[in-house]
């Protein structure tokens, strides 16, 4: 039985008020340990104890800061197969998928961002009189609230440019998956890092959370979450004038044109659709055909879904893994039933599968297709974060293009075409931060990554992360 403690000024330390909750493997539903169920006391200790370690850390040379990042992601490395596994464990994720996507990502953050710091170069502005130099400081304490879907990837998303920066941290994961942050900082123990650079505080949203929001020596918010959550966030936190950043929810169009490839587009599909359960921000949870080829395109899309494996996550062939908690399950199942009075019609899936005595009591759903619905329909606007696809028909790329947009979301889509040309003048009118032609999930972390409308306020990835987590100055030097 695990026992997850905060991690203050380089040491592990229980919640002052010594409470803990309950953290349960999703796919056995068994309890694998305890988390410190903290609050305003202990955010405090470790904005303290960030603030003790500013000066020092934002003191450092760009290369020093640079070479720590190269050390973390070294030591993450030698921990790879270690992550995927606590990863999977925490949350029902398949072993192959926590390997190939989160082990590796979060690895390849403090590389790539180790990198990108090397290469940026000096920002200087001639005038006839003058010349104008741009400097960068760092924000300086700055709060990292992260969800349960892609746990140590998102977290050190933000925690590697943050760092490079010249920032120091106060971290708060999700209270559903916490293991992997664990992991995080005892790794940070291990190569002596820094204490106090960075911090982690468990514990929920209303009682951690808020307090680092709170908090006035928190110069900066940087969150990754639910809609719902997001505009909570933004209301605490804009009025403190404090740098924010947020990333939400989506509800993303696959859209596939009368010249698509339909088998590659099918399995375009069905991977943009039930990848890590539907649980990514970024899932084509609406997938829009045009009509000349939809019968074609969905019996190819049947196919690719019902090939899929459902079961336990620790065996290497199984593609779907259990949703996060027993509680998210019956949220999903809950749309599926709202499709059914919406006068949907469920093509595969959409029910619970049979599956063995160790994972009997798991939070496990068929990958479920649905049809028939209206696009304006609530299952079909409303971000439902589980194995729920819908699928609907359109004539023409005016149309397609309507209803794309037809959601309060924005975060991203694919469009699949024979004409990359086209493809690309499709994706300019999609009201979305990010679109991909023939892919999904293709990712280059020098691109801007973030939402419009409901999706979020901001861009990660590359020079916006790093411009995010710095203030820009300029200083004017009058020539002779």
């Amino acid at each position: 039985m695990l026992k997850i403690e905060n991690f203050i000024d380089g040491e592990f330390k229980s919640s002052i008020n010594e409470e803990f909750l309950d953290n349960y493997n999703p796919a056995t539903g068994e309890k694998v340990g305890e988390i410190s169920s903290s609050g305003p006391r202990d955010v405090e200790k470790a904005v303290k104890a960030a603030e003790d370690a500013f000066f020092g850390w934002s003191s450092l040379s760009m290369d020093e800061r640079i070479n720590w990042l190269e050390k973390i992601g070294d030591a993450l490395e030698a921990k790879k197969e270690e992550i995927a596994k606590v990863e999977s464990l925490d949350t029902g994720k398949p072993i192959s998928l926590a390997r190939r996507v989160d082990a590796n990502r979060s690895i390849t953050n403090f590389r790539f961002f180790a990198q990108f710091a090397k290469n940026q170069e000096a920002q200087i502005f001639e005038m006839n009189d003058a010349t104008n130099y741009v400097h960068r400081k760092p924000v300086g304490v700055v709060g990292l609230i992260t969800p349960w879907n892609l746990p140590l990837y998102l977290l050190t998303w933000k925690i590697a440019p943050a760092l490079v920066m010249g920032n120091t941290i106060v971290a708060k994961p999700s209270e559903l998956t916490p293991l992997t942050a664990n992991l995080f900082a005892k790794t940070l123990q291990e190569i002596d890092f820094p204490k106090g650079v960075f911090n982690i505080v468990h514990g929920l949203g209303p009682s951690a959370g808020q307090a680092i929001l709170e908090h006035p020596n928190v110069k900066a918010i940087s969150f990754t979450g639910g809609t719902q959550t997001g505009r909570i966030v933004a209301k605490i936190a804009a009025p403190l004038f404090k740098k924010l950043s947020l990333e939400l929810g989506g509800k993303n169009a696959t859209v596939i044109l009368n010249d698509a490839d339909i088998l590659q587009a099918a399995k375009g599909a069905a991977k943009a659709g039930f990848t890590n359960s539907g649980q990514v921000c970024l899932c084509g949870s609406r997938i829009l055909i045009d009509e000349s080829i939809a019968d074609d395109f969905t019996k190819h899309l049947i196919e690719e879904i019902e090939a899929m494996k459902v079961g336990n996550p620790q065996e290497e062939d199984t593609d779907i893994g259990s949703v996060i908690s027993p509680q998210h399950l019956e949220k999903v199942e809950s749309y599926i039933q709202l499709a059914l009075e919406e006068g949907g019609e469920i093509l595969t899936g959409g029910n619970r599968p049979k599956l063995d005595k160790v994972n009997s009591n798991g939070a496990f759903l068929m990958p479920t297709l649905i049809s028939g619905l209206d696009i304006k329909s609530r299952t079909a606007t409303e971000e439902i974060f589980g194995p729920v696809v819908t699928l609907h028909t359109f004539k023409g790329d005016e149309e397609a293009i309507k209803m794309a947009n037809s959601t309060d979301y924005g975060l991203a889509g694919s469009v699949w075409t024979s004409d990359l040309q086209r493809g690309k003048e499709f994706s300019k009118q999609i009201d979305t931060g990010i679109m991909w032609v023939n892919t999904w999930l293709h990712r280059d972390l020098r691109t801007p990554f973030g939402g419009v409308k409901n999706s979020g306020v901001g861009r990660e990835g590359g020079q916006w992360s790093l411009s995010f987590f710095s203030e820009m100055t300029n200083i004017c030097v009058k020539n002779d």
